[in-house]
């Protein structure tokens, strides 16, 4: 018995191998993450139908309860029996895959025992399929979860897996003596190895899956850094002396070879390899520069041919361009280069795509601050000004704790930070915007605040058919619901309730904001909207800017009403219904 257990443990051994060595190529791992798609269920039917194959084949031949032969087997004879790692494979199979899956490779495992012949060999074939239904019935609900058993639970089925099969020797077997004396001789080890290699399959599995995690929570850290050391120099604009800073603080993070930046006709900056004739001020002087300004398009390039530089000996072998774009206009490009072509990877594509995407919006940023300062309209600058840096701080810290714990949610809550800051600097250039637009600014709002204080605000969206394209002032809704969320509640952290209700009323809209709040006094209630009141979470000057702007733009008709009790607060208005091509 021990030698059998040591034979048994070489062959789980090799299989283990090549689950590790599966487990390390990036594809593989990323069809893994989706393993409904009829693609993965067959990729996983392939492999594993391979590996219960090599199961069979390296299996040990025993008869008798002595081992004949250790070697690969082709066929055995009549009193001979097959002990390997089939059920192993099978049931990895079942709940990796699911029940398809399982039943597939159990199918194949079991076709091929069978041709082997032996002992009993259709024995084998139901135990294979039984084998592999029940493990994908386990590992359906996995799937759905898109998650892994643990080891331990994974280890429990290897030797739920073992028990079937040794059933199924004794129910199916011509001979309950020598079914009796079979299952004595094999039942622990096998059950012993099957249940440790599953074990040690999930293992990896999680490792694996541990370990992206962690990469992508220090890659998102690094971004994240990268973003906030470049924001200063890419507000000022794209001019030399603020990209070359910026370029440098990329470089040192990205370590690529070089990094150069442009706008539409020039070089404003490179830091790194090819400086010599990389020069500021220089016009741009490569092809794929120039193909990404006209296109607006990423363009990348494994050899100096596809660069285009004309200079013969430079040592800058592949690149990668992104243009830099405000308002989907380019007006320049970010350019990484690498002097060895194997370094630029589909990572270094990713990464540099969202960092594009970033300094740009950093670019915009700027851009809309400039524009901001010669704005006369007293109103918008007002507006503008509401939105408060210490709720951009407080996001930015929130999305830094989510990094380690849920980089998905973080992901998702920087995008959100994006898209809201993208609505205020388009809501700054605009005096009105579509219903829709402004209703994407509140959520965005909604979302990160929510992630600071879970479950604190719940916002109920009651839209009448046909308002979505209306065209409303910016920042309406999100100022008053933002107005809620500060002062409505008070310290209150849980049953905080907004309702924004848009109904028709004749060829006008009622834009309604509604909370369960503790109200407003008296006293208040008659100075709200009309003028500026103290505040200790604000400029208090939020509301009587918004009044004004509805006021100036349609007439006191518009302006804001209030209604308030112990029960809370109702803030509405009445805008003409028009569309804002109108």
């Amino acid at each position: 018995m021990v030698s059998l257990f040591i034979l048994l443990l070489e062959r789980v051994g090799l299989i283990i191998l090549i689950a590790y060595l599966l487990l390390n190529i990036s594809s593989f791992k990323q069809r893994l993450t989706n393993r409904r798609r009829w693609s993965t269920q067959c990729l996983l039917v392939l492999i594993f139908g391979l590996f219960a194959t090599l199961s069979n084949f390296s299996g040990i031949e025993i008869s008798q309860g002595q081992i004949l032969s250790s070697t690969s087997l082709w066929s055995l004879s009549e009193e001979s029996s097959l002990v390997n790692t089939r059920a192993l494979t099978i049931g990895i199979s079942g709940m990796m895959g699911g029940p398809i899956v399982g039943v597939l490779v159990g199918v194949i495992s079991g076709a091929i025992r069978f041709i082997q012949g032996g002992l009993d060999p259709l024995t084998y074939v139901v135990s294979s399929v039984l084998i592999g239904l029940v493990a994908g019935l386990y590992g359906q609900k996995f799937i759905k979860k898109e998650s892994f058993p643990s080891p331990i639970k994974g280890g429990v089925m290897g030797i739920v897996g073992e028990m079937i099969q040794m059933a199924c020797i004794l129910l199916f077997s011509s001979s309950t003596a020598d079914a009796w004396q079979l299952v004595q001789f094999i039942v622990l080890p096998m059950t012993l190895i099957n249940s440790f290699g599953v074990a040690v399959f999930l293992s990896i599995i999680h490792a694996a899956q541990k370990q992206e995690i962690q990469a992508r929570a220090v890659q998102t850290h690094d971004v994240l850094q990268l973003a906030n050391a470049t924001l200063p120099y890419f507000r000022a604009g794209l001019d030399e002396q603020s990209c070359k800073k910026a370029a440098e603080v990329i470089r040192k993070f990205m370590k690529v070879s070089a990094v150069s930046i442009t706008d539409k006709q020039q070089i404003l900056a490179h830091v790194g390899l090819g400086s010599d004739h990389h020069r500021p001020s220089y016009k741009i002087i490569t092809d794929l520069s120039h193909d990404v300004l006209r296109t607006g398009e990423i363009k990348e390039a494994h050899s100096r041919e596809e660069i285009g530089c004309g200079v013969a000996d430079c040592p800058l072998e592949a690149a990668i361009v992104i243009p830099l774009k405000i308002a989907r206009k380019t007006i320049g490009t970010l350019k990484l280069y690498f002097e060895n072509a194997d370094e630029l990877t589909f990572v270094e594509r990713q990464l540099a795509e969202g960092l594009g995407n970033i300094f740009s919006s950093q670019i915009e940023l700027g851009e809309a601050e400039v524009h901001a300062r010669l704005l006369q309209d007293a109103e918008i600058k007002s507006l503008q000004a509401q939105v408060n840096p210490h709720f951009f701080f407080n996001a930015i810290n929130t999305i830094s704790a989510l990094i380690r714990v849920d980089s998905e949610q973080a992901r998702k809550l920087l995008l959100r930070l994006s898209q809201f800051f993208r609505s205020n600097l388009q809501g700054a250039r605009k005096k009105l915007i579509s219903l829709d637009k402004e209703l994407e600014h509140v959520k965005a709002y909604q979302s990160l605040e929510q992630a600071r204080f879970p479950k604190r605000y719940t916002v109920f969206f009651e839209i009448e058919s046909g308002l979505e394209n209306i065209a409303v002032p910016p920042f309406i809704i999100q100022i008053l619901v933002e107005n809620a969320f500060k002062h409505a509640f008070s310290s209150r952290k849980e049953g905080n309730q907004v309702w924004i209700k848009v109904v028709k009323k004749a060829n006008q809209a009622r834009i309604q904001v509604e909370d369960n709040g503790v109200g407003l006094s008296e006293e208040i209630l008659n100075q709200i909207g009309k003028e500026v009141l103290p505040s200790q979470k604000g400029t208090g000057s939020a509301l009587a800017n918004l009044n004004q702007r509805l006021i100036s733009l349609f007439g006191e008709e518009s302006m804001l009403s209030f209604k308030s009790t112990q029960e809370g607060t109702c803030v509405s208005c009445l805008i003409p219904i028009k569309k804002e091509s109108d």
